[in-house]
């Protein structure tokens, strides 16, 4: 496990569109399906990856405490699976079955969509508006798995809630912290170094 950080991708730079399939519904998921919605979360997770279960039953609880005001959420991960099978699509599923996850969740395979998306670690978040720019990209909260501190979701829920208000988001945000994504060999994208994040 490498300790990497956010790329923090450009604020206001556009959602990369993208095509895969709910590991749960088996349905297509692509922007055009949460069209109309006046935000979207997405955010690359892990199922083995402690930085991500340490976070994983607030991530369930954000998609449900705004799901009535618009707010649509995909997780995806992007992991080698040959590497590290408990990240495979039959793992991604049972995850959101025992979380309670009510928005989909994706297996980026060839790893496309978190290069896209500059995607770095797990978890990633990238928070866009309603016209799909990128309005927050950082951590979840100051919670770290071994830090002591309670996971509160504070800084993601923030930045959500003055998005569906329709105010700014402070662009001064902090980098989320966790395993760095798990490149298939050789496909590793030119931003990753595998250098150790400060926290």
């Amino acid at each position: 496990m490498v300790r990497t950080a956010s790329t923090m991708l450009p604020l206001g730079v556009s959602a990369p569109d993208f095509n895969l399939t709910d590991v749960v519904s088996q349905k297509p998921i692509s922007l055009a399906t949460f069209a109309g919605k006046p935000a979207l979360l997405v955010m690359f997770i892990s199922v083995h990856c402690p930085f991500v279960k340490h976070v994983q039953t607030q991530l369930a609880q954000i998609g449900k405490d705004y799901a009535k005001q618009g707010l649509a959420v995909v997780a995806i991960g992007s992991n080698d699976i040959e590497k590290y099978p408990d990240d495979a699509p039959e793992h991604l599923q049972a995850l959101a079955h025992s979380e309670g996850f009510n928005f989909p969740v994706c297996a980026d395979l060839d790893q496309a969509v978190a290069k896209a998306y500059t995607a770095a670690c797990t978890p990633d978040f990238f928070l866009f508006d309603g016209e799909r720019h990128l309005a927050y990209r950082g951590q979840l909260d100051d919670s770290r798995p071994s830090n002591g501190k309670p996971v509160t979701g504070q800084d993601l829920r923030q930045a959500i809630e003055l998005l569906l208000a329709g105010k700014e988001v402070d662009p001064n945000q902090r980098p989320s912290i966790g395993c760095n994504i798990k490149w298939i060999p050789g496909n590793e994208p030119e931003y990753f170094t595998g250098v150790r994040a400060e926290d």
